[in-house]
């Protein structure tokens, strides 16, 4: 079978695991239903063009050579479904009825809507299950898994998504390896194919012509980003947001750099709670938040356990503008915080193929297989920050900031890099606290009333008291936005005590 016999004797190692395990789904769903209860829903695009030679390639094998003379398939037995519309483009419709004809498909055509043309299909066939050419990234992937019952509302069966966990680029690498036949528009610089009313070339595939005014597009098979698959779409923005201020955490626009945002942090780590080692992270990036003007509500050490992280973080979540989380990230069994953040906000994670391909250029031959567990993030809520001075990009999942620091010297270089990115895109900077301390020798109850009516009288400011030693001088600290207001209470306190009271200022 040539699909077959051109991925063995290719060179490409992640391809020949990911054809490995379609194949092997393909193969347990054609053992759990006969052929009359499987159909395959095909649209012409590249996604569904890949799935066709997976499913040529995976009947073939699982009927063995004696029921393919000559090692090939003339006659494709599955049924395929296809969902005519007067919306697709030209080139889909034709490139569709010519692969039928070619592979001898038993095509369904329906031109009602997908779910009522669904039904009545169903109705009129003993179908269990379709196969699909759903991938992680796709709108309607959310949630699904390799075999995922349809969803409520829905008429019943089993939809198998042999390539769920195939990237962009390995659904190229797949093309050009076995030499499929694909439709033309991939060739003119379309990238994801919808109706003609919603799809365009990508532009990121343009081609500048001065000497010409007709704007020409490399292939599909040249975006270098996956993740940028759908900027060929054309997006429609509603009214009710266009304008205003869009708020996620640190995407807020500033309207007032005097109003209050808040973080917490969670640091990751067995060995900080065995005592092992300290954690200098969380004060450094307390000091770091407070420099600009946001306010600290929580800090928390939890252990490397899927379910502690998830806890922790969707408690903080719903509470703070932001939440910073760092440590265990990496490729170790107790390195759990995606995993734990994916918990968190009810998504699984999935394979990033942009953030795959940063870890490869820094790991290098470390990186083998087809699986980087670190490249496994958050489906559909992961956001990559890029930095140009930044290995690989910063991670934000909504309002969860993955820090990737182990040390003082790391950290320092990713927060910098993120308050440029901040100021870049005049996001929220707030108004830096201001912080002034006094240390007196007066005892706990001698400085304890004067102190409460103070804080009465300047509710606006963060006033603290704490002793290094038990012997120690009393230090009484305030931290706030407006100096002046600092300064006040300041005099306050002193016409409150005798004078001389304070022996040090710091």
């Amino acid at each position: 079978m040539e699909i077959d016999k051109a991925i063995r004797e290719s060179d490409d190692r992640r391809l020949k695991t990911k054809y490995n395990n379609a194949i092997h789904v393909i193969q347990r769903a054609l053992a759990l239903y006969s052929i009359e209860e499987v159909t395959f829903s095909f649209n012409g695009g590249k996604d569904s063009t890949v799935l066709l030679n997976l499913l040529r390639a995976g009947y073939f094998l699982h009927k063995g050579e004696q029921s393919c003379p000559n090692g090939s398939l003339t006659n494709f037995p599955i049924r395929t479904i296809y969902f005519e519309s007067t919306s697709a483009f030209p080139e889909i419709n034709s490139f569709t009825y010519d692969t039928a004809t070619t592979y001898g498909l038993q095509l369904d055509i329906i031109r009602s809507d997908f779910k009522s043309g669904l039904e009545a299909l169903l109705k009129a066939k003993p179908i269990r299950a379709i196969f699909l050419g759903v991938r992680i990234g796709d709108p309607t992937a959310v949630g699904q898994e390799q075999f995922s019952p349809s969803s409520p509302g829905w008429p019943p069966f089993m939809r198998v998504n042999p390539i769920l966990d195939w990237s962009y680029r390995d659904v190229w690498a797949f093309i050009l390896t076995c030499k499929v036949q694909y439709c033309s528009l991939y060739d003119q610089g379309y990238t994801s194919i919808g109706s003609i009313h919603d799809t365009v070339p990508n532009a990121l595939l343009c081609i500048s012509n001065a000497s010409s005014n007709n704007e020409k597009f490399k292939p599909a098979y040249m975006l270098s980003d996956g993740r940028l698959e759908r900027a060929g779409r054309v997006k429609k923005i509603s009214p009710l947001v266009c304008g205003q201020p869009v708020e996620n955490g640190m995407d807020r626009v500033d309207s007032n750099r005097n109003s209050i945002l808040t973080a917490s942090a969670i640091a990751v780590g067995d060995e900080i709670l065995f005592g092992i080692v300290e954690d200098q992270l969380g004060p450094s990036l307390c000091k770091k938040l407070h420099s600009i003007g946001w306010a600290v509500s929580q800090t928390a050490v939890v252990r490397n356990d899927i379910d502690s992280v998830a806890e922790e973080v969707e408690r903080q979540k719903s509470s703070n503008d932001m939440v910073f989380i760092y440590g265990g990230v990496g490729p170790l069994h107790s390195d759990v915080t995606s995993a734990g953040v994916a918990k968190a906000f009810g998504v699984r994670l999935a394979p990033d193929e942009e953030f795959e391909e940063y870890l490869r250029q820094l790991i290098g031959d470390h990186c083998t297989g087809d699986r980087n567990e670190m490249a496994l993030l958050p489906e559909g809520i992961t956001e990559l920050l890029h930095h140009d001075k930044l290995p690989v990009p910063l991670i934000k999942c909504k309002n969860v900031i993955i820090l990737a620091a182990t040390n003082l010297a790391e950290l320092d270089k990713e927060w910098n890099c993120l308050i440029e990115l901040l100021r870049s895109t005049g996001l929220s900077l707030m108004e830096p606290y201001k912080s002034e301390s006094l240390t007196t020798d007066l005892s706990d109850v001698e400085a304890a009333q004067p102190l409460s009516k103070l804080c009465i009288e300047f509710p606006d400011l963060h006033i603290g008291c704490y002793r290094k030693s038990r012997q120690g001088p009393l230090v009484i600290s305030f931290q706030g936005k407006d100096q002046a207001r600092i300064e006040a209470a300041i005099e306050s306190l002193s016409k409150k005590l005798h004078p001389g009271a304070f022996s040090e200022v710091i």
